[in-house]
C-alpha cells in the first residue's frame, strides 16, 4: 500500500484559475472580475480508475501514441515554404482541403490534456516537439511575406476570402483549434515557447480585425469561427494584455447575441457547432469582464438547447443543423447528434455550473457523458464517431486512422482525455461528488484523498474511502439525481444518516473525516419511459440515467461501411422490422424484465416474433439497433392498420392501370426510357434507389395512348425541407409542384394528362425541373396510368 504522503507528492493540487476552460498548470496573470463560486481540481489531482471510462482513455492514448507529428505538420510546413518529410494525412487533413491544419490544435489540446491527467512524459513530450516545429513554422511564415504572427496550414489568403465574404470553408474555425491547442500546452505542460507563438497568433488576428469595420465583422461572423472569442479571451488572462480581450469582443456575434439577451430562441435552421463555442466564449468573457449580460446570454442559451432541443441522450441536431422543437418527430435520421456538439455542450454545462451548481444542469452533463459521448468510441478500435445516429434500425460508424480527421475526430481526441475533469469540485470547505465514476481525489491542501468505488451504473451505489494526514473537516456533497425516484440513502461507517435529502439537489454530509472512514450512498435505479419532444407516441426508455437500446443484430451488415463514413448509408440495406408496442409507455416498461445470468444491465422485451434484447446504449458498438420506440393506442393502431390497408388498396389499382413505368432503381429500364438529367443525385430508401434534382432536371420518355391518361409519380416521402419543381411534358408546363414534409417513407402523385398532350402521340418525354435554388422530390418510378 503506498502511504498518504507519497499519493499527495504524486497529485500536487495545482488549483486552476477557475474560469479557464481546461485545467491549467501555468499560472495566468488576469484574475477572474466574476469568479465562479466553485473551483475545478487539476487533472493531476484526479485519477480515474478501473471502468469503462478509464478503458475508453486507453484506447485514446493508443490513438494519440499512433498518429505521426510529421504526417499532421505537412501542410504547415508548405504553407510557409518550408520542406516536408512527412506524408499528408487523407480525409479532412488533405492539402487540398480548405479546413487542413485544425487536427493539429486538437491533437495538441489532447496531447496536454493526456499528460496532465497520466503524468506519462511521452504526451507532453510530443506536444513540445510540435510547438518548437510550430515556432518554426510562424517564423517562416513571415519571411515568405506572410503577416508577422500567421500560422495555419493554408494561405493567408482564406482569411482575405473570408472577409470579402468570398467562398470558403471555414478558416478562422482552424485557426482556433491551433490557438486553443497551444494554450492547453503552455497551461497543462508548463511550455513557454507555446505563449509566445500563440500570442503572436493573437496580435494576428487583432490586426486582421481591426482592420475591418463593425459591419464588414459581423457579416465575417456569418462563417463558422469555432471559439475565437474563448480563446482570445483565455489569451488575454494568460498574458494580461487587454488588446486580446478587446479582440474577443470582436467576435461577439450579434446576430445570436442580441436575440439570447431577450430570451428569444433564434435557433431554427442554425449550424449547431457553430453557435455552441459562441456561448462558451460569452461565460469566458463574463468571468473576465463582469458583464452580466454575457452570463445571461449563455444561461438562456443553455436552457433551449439542453432542455427543448436535445435527444434523450443528451446529443443535439438533424444534419448538423437545429430544427422546430416540435418537429422532433421528423429528425429521427442516420445523421443525427454530432459529437461535436455534444463536446461543446458539456463544456458549457460545465462552466455554467462552476458559477451556479445545478443537478439539472449535472445531471444532463451525465446523460450525455454516459450515453453519447462514451457511447461515440468503438471499443475495438479506438476510432469515433462523427454522427451518433437515432434513426430506428441504424448503426455507428467511426473514423478511419488516417483518412478521415473529421471535426469529431479532433474533439474526441479530447474526449476521451478529460475524463477525471468534472467528476468532483470544490469550494473553501466542500468537496462535490458530481459523476458515480471510480475515481480518486487528492486534495493537498486538506491532506485529503478520497477514492470512489463504485459499479454505476452496473448497481445503484457508490463508496467514499477517505485517506487524511489527521481528521479534517470537510463538507461531502453527492447530487441526489432527478432520476432516482426511489430515493437516496447514505450511510456513514455504515450508520444510517439521518439527513433531509430532496431529488435535485446536493445532499451534504459534513463532519471531520479521519483514513478510513466510508460513506456509501444508495439509489436504486429504476425503468422509466421518455417521450420524444412534441411526440407521445416515440418513446425511449432509460435505467437510472442510462439510455437503454434495443439490439436489431447484424444480419444484412456484412458489407456496409462501419470505418470511414460520417453515417451510415442505412438507405442502401434493408433495415429490420423495428417492433411497435400497442398500449402505452407504462404497458411497455412493466414488459421489460432483466435477462437472469446475462451481462449486467441486459433486459428483454417482448415484441411480435421475437424478443428483443435492449442494452445500454454505450455498450452498442456494431450491431444495429433502436432507441426510440414506437408506442400506439388501441384506435390508433386499429387507424395505422386501416391507412396500411388503404395504400396496399391504392398502388394495386394504380398497377392494374399501368401502361408503362419506369423505375430509378433498374438501370436498363431507365436506358430503355431515354432518361437524361443534369443536376441530379442519387439517394437510397431500404437498398432501393431514387433520384432528384438540386437546381437541374430529370426526364424519362413514357409510353401513352389515346385513352384518358394520367401520369403517376412515387416520391420519396419524410424530407424536412420544402421541394418545389414543375412538371413538363414535351416541354409544356404541366404543373407547378410544390411538397413539404410527408411523414410516409414513400408518397403516390397522380396528374391527369390533359388530351392536347398525349392526343396522336405513342411517347412523351415527362420532365421534372426544379425551381430556382430549389430541389425536386426524389423520385423512385414514374408511370403513365389509364385513368
Amino acid at each position: 500500500r503506498r502511504s498518504l504522503a507519497a499519493d499527495l507528492a504524486r497529485h500536487p493540487d495545482l488549483a486552476p484559475p477557475a474560469g479557464v476552460a481546461t485545467q491549467p498548470g501555468a499560472a495566468t496573470k488576469v484574475p477572474d472580475e466574476a469568479p465562479p463560486r466553485l473551483e475545478a481540481f487539476d487533472l493531476r489531482a484526479v485519477r480515474v480508475l478501473e471502468g469503462p471510462f478509464r478503458e475508453a482513455m486507453l484506447r485514446d492514448q493508443q490513438f494519440l501514441l499512433g498518429l505521426d507529428p510529421d504526417r499532421l505538420l505537412h501542410s504547415f510546413r508548405l504553407t510557409a515554404g518550408l520542406v516536408s518529410s512527412g506524408r499528408p494525412y487523407g480525409g479532412w487533413e488533405a492539402p487540398d482541403v480548405e479546413l487542413r491544419g485544425h487536427t493539429l490544435g486538437h491533437y495538441l489540446s489532447a496531447l496536454a490534456l493526456m499528460y496532465r491527467a497520466t503524468s506519462d512524459e511521452r504526451f507532453k513530450a510530443r506536444a513540445d516537439q510540435i510547438v518548437s516545429e510550430l515556432g518554426k513554422i510562424q517564423s517562416a511564415a513571415a519571411a515568405r511575406g506572410f503577416n508577422p504572427g500567421y500560422l495555419s496550414a493554408y494561405p493567408e489568403e482564406f482569411i482575405d476570402r473570408v472577409e470579402k465574404r468570398q467562398r470558403v470553408w471555414a478558416p478562422y474555425y482552424t485557426i482556433h483549434k491551433i490557438m486553443a491547442g497551444l494554450l492547453d500546452v503552455h497551461l497543462l505542460c508548463g511550455n513557454g515557447l507555446a505563449l509566445e507563438v500563440v500570442s503572436k497568433m493573437g496580435d494576428w488576428v487583432g490586426f486582421r480585425m481591426r482592420r475591418l469595420n463593425q459591419d464588414q465583422r459581423q457579416q465575417m461572423l456569418e462563417t463558422e469561427f469555432g471559439g475565437m472569442g474563448e480563446a482570445l479571451a483565455n489569451l488575454y488572462a494568460a498574458t494580461g494584455d487587454r488588446k486580446h480581450l478587446e479582440t474577443a469582443r470582436m467576435f461577439d456575434h450579434r446576430a445570436l447575441f442580441d436575440h439570447l439577451a431577450k430570451w428569444v430562441d433564434p435557433l431554427d435552421g442554425l449550424h449547431g457547432n457553430t453557435q455552441i463555442p459562441k456561448a462558451i466564449g460569452a461565460v469566458r468573457e463574463y468571468e473576465l469582464t463582469g458583464e452580466q449580460r454575457y452570463l445571461d446570454i449563455a444561461r438562456f442559451f443553455w436552457r433551449r438547447v439542453a432542455l427543448h432541443r436535445s435527444y434523450v441522450i443528451g446529443g443535439n441536431t438533424d444534419d448538423e443543423r437545429f430544427f422546430p422543437v416540435e418537429h422532433f418527430s421528423r429528425h429521427l435520421t442516420e445523421v443525427t447528434t454530432e459529437t461535436c456538439n455534444t463536446y461543446n455542450m458539456l463544456k458549457l454545462t460545465r462552466a455554467l455550473f462552476l458559477h451556479e451548481p445545478s443537478v439539472q444542469q449535472m445531471d444532463f452533463y451525465e446523460r450525455g457523458l454516459f450515453n453519447d459521448i462514451l457511447a461515440s468510441q468503438d471499443p475495438s478500435s479506438g476510432m469515433m464517431c462523427y454522427y451518433v445516429p437515432l434513426k430506428p434500425g441504424a448503426f455507428k460508424t467511426y473514423n478511419t486512422p488516417e483518412d478521415s480527421f473529421w471535426c469529431c475526430t479532433g474533439t474526441g481526441m479530447e474526449n476521451h482525455a478529460k475524463y477525471g475533469d468534472t467528476i468532483y469540485f470544490r469550494d473553501a470547505n466542500s468537496l462535490y461528488v458530481n459523476l458515480f465514476i471510480p475515481s480518486e481525489v487528492t486534495w493537498s491542501e486538506k491532506g485529503l484523498i478520497v477514492r470512489q468505488e463504485t459499479k454505476f451504473p452496473e448497481n445503484g451505489f457508490t463508496e467514499l474511502v477517505f485517506k487524511a494526514t489527521k481528521p479534517v473537516r470537510v463538507a461531502v456533497k453527492i447530487r441526489y439525481p432527478g432520476w432516482a425516484s426511489k430515493g437516496m440513502t447514505i450511510y456513514v461507517n455504515g450508520e444510517w444518516e439521518d439527513l433531509e435529502l430532496k431529488p435535485g439537489s446536493y445532499a451534504s454530509v459534513e463532519r471531520e473525516w479521519k483514513s478510513g472512514d466510508r460513506l456509501r450512498v444508495e439509489f436504486p435505479m429504476s425503468l422509466r419511459a421518455e417521450p420524444l419532444p412534441g411526440d407521445a407516441q416515440t418513446v425511449a426508455v432509460l435505467y437510472g440515467p442510462i439510455v437503454l437500446a434495443g439490439d436489431l443484430g447484424t444480419e444484412g451488415l456484412g458489407g456496409a461501411k462501419r470505418f470511414g463514413s460520417y453515417a451510415p448509408e442505412v438507405g442502401r440495406l434493408k433495415t429490420p422490422a423495428v417492433p411497435s408496442f400497442v398500449g402505452d409507455a407504462g404497458t411497455l416498461v412493466s414488459a421489460i424484465k432483466p435477462v437472469a445470468g446475462a451481462a449486467p444491465l441486459t433486459f428483454s422485451v417482448p415484441a411480435p416474433g421475437r424478443p428483443v434484447t435492449l442494452v445500454p446504449f454505450y455498450r452498442v458498438f456494431e450491431p444495429r439497433y433502436t432507441v426510440y420506440w414506437k408506442v400506439y393506442s388501441q384506435a390508433e393502431w386499429a387507424a395505422r392498420l386501416e391507412e396500411r390497408d388503404a395504400i396496399g388498396e391504392r398502388r394495386a389499382d394504380i398497377q392494374r392501370r399501368t401502361l408503362d413505368t419506369v423505375s430509378v432503381d433498374d438501370p436498363a429500364i431507365e436506358e430503355e426510357h431515354g432518361y437524361k438529367g443534369e443536376g441530379a443525385r442519387e439517394g437510397w430508401l431500404e437498398g432501393v434507389k431514387y433520384r432528384e434534382a438540386s437546381g437541374g432536371w430529370m426526364s424519362w420518355d413514357l409510353a401513352v395512348t389515346f385513352e384518358p391518361m394520367a401520369i403517376v409519380f412515387t416520391y420519396r416521402g419524410e424530407t424536412n425541407d420544402p421541394r418545389e419543381f414543375d412538371i413538363l411534358v414535351d416541354g409544356e408546363k404541366l404543373v407547378s409542384e410544390s411538397l413539404g414534409y410527408d411523414p410516409h417513407p414513400t408518397i403516390d402523385r397522380e396528374y391527369r394528362l390533359p388530351e392536347s398532350m398525349v392526343q396522336g402521340k405513342e411517347r412523351i418525354t415527362v420532365r421534372l425541373e426544379a425551381a430556382s435554388g430549389k430541389r425536386t422530390a426524389g423520385v423512385f418510378d414514374v408511370r403513365t396510368v389509364r385513368q
